[in-house]
């Protein structure tokens, strides 16, 4: 599976397009639609769309092929670009460790679309931009057509 165009919109939506490196809610270094910087990465001079296109494209496909190898159960496109969205937002290793996860490999999609919405703090405070994503990934959740193959 592949990430949508719908679910492309809400992570290019969701992030927006910066084109020098700023802070992101969590104080991590970040460019681009939510590229986090890594180790040696710098762009003094900033980057253009296309540059960030490039980088948004290569940091979704990791984020797709996450949720490939962690989830068990059949997916429908929309709990893909829901799932998809939130491993690019909050990293893999969120994902793996979550009660989100246990759930839906677990068969219980409803209760694991529930643990979406719980995600929607920076630090000890809610943040209203989290909470409008995740509400955005759990409308997601529940508008695809379900898939014919699983996700693993």
């Amino acid at each position: 599976m592949q990430l949508s165009a719908a679910g492309m919109d809400l992570l290019k939506r969701s992030e927006g397009f910066r084109g020098h490196e700023y802070l992101d809610v969590a104080g991590l270094p970040t460019i681009g639609y939510g590229h986090r910087l890594l180790e040696g990465e710098s762009f003094p001079g900033g980057i253009d769309e296309t540059q960030a296109e490039e980088m948004l494209a290569r940091d979704v496909r990791a984020a797709e092929l996450a949720v490939l190898r962690m989830a068990k159960v059949l997916l429908t496109q929309g709990q893909f670009d829901a799932l998809v969205d939130f491993v690019f937002n909050l990293g893999a290793g969120r994902l793996a460790e979550s009660t989100l996860l246990r759930d839906l490999n677990a068969g219980s999609y409803d209760a694991a679309a529930e643990q979406l919405l719980r995600w929607d703090h920076a630090g000890v405070a809610e943040n209203a931009g989290l909470k409008a994503r995740r509400q955005a990934e759990f409308e997601l959740w529940h508008g695809g057509a379900r898939s014919q193959t699983a996700a693993a």
